[in-house]
């Protein structure tokens, strides 16, 4: 699991966006440092822990082929 250390201002949906690449991963954020889930705005200098995101791609096939 990453690290990632807050900047004064970052916020839930802020961080999962710059980092996670969606704010829909989120929950998933909040899940993986409950102990900080009461804070709305983050100070400077807290640790959190990035979760790992699983991908997938989804192939979109010509008609011609479904």
């Amino acid at each position: 699991m990453k690290k990632y250390q807050t900047v004064s201002g970052d916020m839930w949906d802020l961080i999962s966006y710059q980092k996670l690449g969606s704010c829909k991963h989120m929950e998933t954020l909040i899940n993986a440092n409950r102990d900080k889930v009461g804070t709305f705005i983050f100070k400077a200098g807290a640790k959190l822990n990035l979760p790992e995101i699983e991908t997938t791609k989804t192939v979109q096939l010509p008609p011609w082929r479904r």
